[in-house]
């Protein structure tokens, strides 16, 4: 097994070290690479042994569905890296949210979220919870008045994602925090635009962050995952036995991938967002696009609380291209480098058109009310060269100017 003498307390390691080496446990075999452990279940020497694993009384494995030493090491290395007391990993984005919201909520219970957030985050906090007795009010995000106007006396608990899906629109964390606890509730931050290396929801007061594990952690568009992180109290009381009892855990195999991926996270994040930056002033002077938004540009309308909060502007870029939907679509279309694609935080770059695929289901409205139009594309910045994926974007563009020349004759 590991030499205790060459043992350092992860806590004293820089990030990058951490997302190598922390968490990591050895078999009697010594592996260099983390073991997969692909198990269901374990074996006692006696039946007192048993008992006492079910207990809690002695340490332990007892079924993976509760816990696996594969998922152990990935929820310690988050958690390490994170600077979070505690983690637990979810076998998606969408698990690791539902559960960080039900886990803590009783019918009485009232949340209050942002109003921008994933069109799935949003069924579970207007439609979902209320089948359970939890009322919820939507409030704009970037308006701190209108979070504390919205708190009630049965508020326990607020949501937000920052930068926002699709608009990037950046919300006060901090701030957002001391209304919440001012209010004696909690605050839950879904953190993966941001992903965990250029923003810090713990360290903004934030009671527990979120990530679907499946966008920059994995990175390579292979698993799905998420991860819930917390205090060691938080986990414990609002989100351990719930996890146990209802079961959504990550499989052993989805970890161990994750783990690997871990290793490479900072370099890949690194890399997309220097391209990011380098796509938005370049769509930003075309004449068919009409706006961008990106966190990293001077002209972003939350430019101050992102350079406050954040150490970049992130892998996406949302831009808004003249002449709706079939321009869109045109531009889209002709892309032969970046892939139509929801997904993002992949090492391949990935354009989305938000209105008609993750934010279809809601009203046309909401849609205006939280500026997704119909020329509005999500890009989301991958590893290829920032020069390759410029002249695809002016392809793109060329074929979008195309198409409306055709449609006017």
């Amino acid at each position: 097994m590991t030499n205790p003498r060459k043992t350092r307390d992860p806590k004293t390691l820089r990030p990058a070290t951490r997302l190598v080496h922390a968490g990591s446990m050895r078999s009697q075999f010594e592996e260099a690479s983390e073991a997969l452990f692909l198990t269901q279940s374990y074996f006692y020497d006696t039946m007192a042994e048993a008992e006492a694993r079910f207990k809690g009384d002695a340490p332990g494995f007892v079924y993976s569905r509760f816990s696996n030493p594969t998922v152990t090491m990935f929820e310690r290395r988050m958690a390490l890296f994170e600077g979070a007391e505690a983690a637990r990993a979810t076998a998606s984005g969408m698990a690791a949210v539902t559960a960080a919201l039900m886990g803590q909520l009783k019918a009485g219970d009232h949340v209050v979220a942002a109003r921008a957030l994933f069109g799935s985050c949003l069924y579970v906090v207007e439609e979902l919870l209320p089948r359970f007795g939890v009322a919820s009010t939507l409030v704009e995000g970037a308006d701190l008045a209108a979070w504390r106007a919205a708190m009630r006396p049965n508020t326990k608990c607020a949501f937000l994602e920052s930068p926002t899906n699709p608009t990037l629109e950046v919300i006060d964390i901090a701030g957002v925090a001391a209304i919440v606890h001012e209010g004696g509730a909690r605050l839950v931050v879904d953190n993966v635009f941001a992903s965990p290396m250029l923003q810090r929801p713990l360290q903004l007061g934030a009671d527990c962050v979120v990530y679907s594990a499946t966008k920059h952690i994995d990175g390579q568009g292979r698993t799905l995952g998420g991860v819930i992180l917390g205090s060691e109290a938080f986990i414990a009381e609002h989100i351990h036995n719930f996890l146990r009892q209802t079961g959504p855990c990550l499989s052993p195999f989805n970890a161990w991938v994750m783990l690997k991926s871990l290793e490479t996270l900072p370099l890949r994040v690194a890399q997309q967002q220097r391209s990011a930056g380098k796509i938005a002033d370049y769509l930003a002077s075309r004449p068919q696009v009409a706006r961008v938004l990106y966190p990293g540009r001077a002209d972003h309308p939350q430019r101050a609380v992102a350079q406050r909060q954040m150490s970049g502007g992130g892998t996406l870029i949302a831009f808004e291209v003249v002449g709706g939907k079939r321009q869109a679509f045109a531009m889209a279309d002709a892309l032969s480098i970046i892939g139509i694609s929801n997904n993002l935080g992949d090492a391949k770059s990935l354009i989305t058109h938000p209105e008609t695929t993750t934010h279809q289901r809601l009203k046309p409205e909401q849609r205006a009310a939280l500026g997704i139009g119909p020329g509005l594309l999500r890009l989301s910045v991958g590893l290829e060269d920032a020069d390759d994926l410029i002249e695809d974007l002016a392809d793109g563009l060329a074929a979008m100017a195309k198409s409306g020349r055709r449609a006017a004759e």
